[in-house]
């Protein structure tokens, strides 16, 4: 393998993206854009709720409840309602999220220290936003009993239990997002600048003067992943500087290791991107190929679901997205402080990875030579 050979591919791989002001404006500004916006957008997070009153008793304890609620940061809109009558139709016509009716027995039943009952009524259209829903009020109803407990001297609770978090003390949503979105937008751009480079060069018809050329498919592989490396490194690491001066995420773990995984984690992106560029004429098809694995790859990364709930045919499946590996790395780095022996546990099927799609990607080069 030559080398002088392969340096002078890698610069001019590096020359033909850098010399052209809209793909470096293309490889800087959309993934700190869309850093920006999916940090704030992609949340499970319900906020800005729509909560319904129905008040049947007006009493003392009636209305402590009712201004619990008011007061919670989650239930930003509170109104009450006339009647039962309309409890079913404020739901159907989704004015509300939820609708809290308090019976008219309510406070005369706190007063006596009997058990006393309201009732949550959630709009289950939205399963996952409901379930959210029920654990805040449940809070401001654990909360209120409590209270009540030491006011009239009520025997305690037979059991109480207390949640303590760990990694994430406050619960922040941005400190599980932007991890996620900092291995998301790293394969977007280790994908995309590899699939088009044999791609474009077979549109310009430059692929023919790289197969008459005393390059071997080695060389050539070589040469067009080095560049994506080099500028998939850089970008990643523009990525996390934003991640943690400006989003505040905190890096519990080193850096170093931190880059370790993300070289590895490029390298198995690079061979993902060379081997769909391979596969692909014009640069049209390759685009299009890279989007139809990328959305696979988030599903199956855990991103937005547990793997563990998924088929057990998925689980298998998903052991070859180097997604999957890289966000439990890069998580764990980052709110953990995961030692490098834990970190290369999880990472080193990436490696294998990567392996296996460059010599597949290295297979339809010679096939191409031939």
């Amino acid at each position: 393998m030559n080398y002088a050979r392969i340096k002078a591919l890698v610069i001019k791989e590096l020359l033909a993206v850098l010399r052209d002001r809209k793909s470096r404006v293309v490889l800087i500004l959309p993934p700190i854009l869309q850093l920006t916006i999916f940090a704030f957008a992609a949340t499970l997070e319900v906020k800005n709720i729509e909560l319904a009153l129905l008040d049947k008793d007006g009493g003392k304890a009636a209305v402590e409840l009712a201004q619990r609620f008011r007061g919670s940061p989650s239930f930003t809109k509170v109104f009450p309602l006339r009647g039962q009558e309309d409890v079913a139709p404020t739901l159907e016509d989704e004015k509300a999220m939820a609708v809290l009716v308090i019976d008219q027995n309510f406070s005369r039943d706190v007063a006596a220290g009997r058990p006393a009952e309201v009732q949550f009524l959630l709009d289950g259209r939205r399963s996952n936003a409901a379930q959210i829903v029920q654990g805040y009020a449940q809070r401001i109803v654990e909360q209120y009993n409590r209270d009540l407990v030491a006011r009239y001297n009520l025997p305690p609770p037979p059991a109480t239990l207390v949640a303590r978090n760990w990694f994430n003390p406050n619960l922040d949503y941005l400190w599980f997002t932007v991890p996620n979105l900092i291995g998301m937008l790293t394969m977007v751009v280790g994908l995309i600048v590899t699939a088009l480079s044999v791609a474009r060069e077979r549109e310009l018809g430059t692929f023919d003067q790289l197969l008459v050329s005393p390059l071997s498919p080695g060389e050539i592989l070589a040469g067009k992943t080095l560049p994506a490396m080099i500028l998939g490194v850089v970008e990643s690491v523009l990525i996390v500087a934003v991640a943690i001066l400006a989003f505040g995420i905190p890096c519990q773990g080193s850096l170093w290791v931190l880059a370790l995984s993300m070289v590895l984690y490029l390298f198995s992106v690079v061979g993902f991107g060379l081997f769909i560029s391979s596969l692909c004429n014009t640069q049209q098809q390759a685009i299009l190929g890279t989007f139809t694995f990328m959305m696979p790859a988030t599903l199956l990364s855990g991103f937005a679901t547990p793997i563990e709930t998924m088929p057990k045919l998925l689980q298998i499946v998903s052991l070859a997205n180097p997604l999957r590996h890289f966000l439990v790395a890069v998580r764990g780095i980052m709110l953990k402080g995961m030692p490098l022996l834990t970190v290369l546990d999880t990472i080193w099927p990436l490696l294998v990875i990567a392996v296996a799609t460059l010599a597949l990607a290295g297979w339809f080069f010679r096939k191409g030579l031939g």
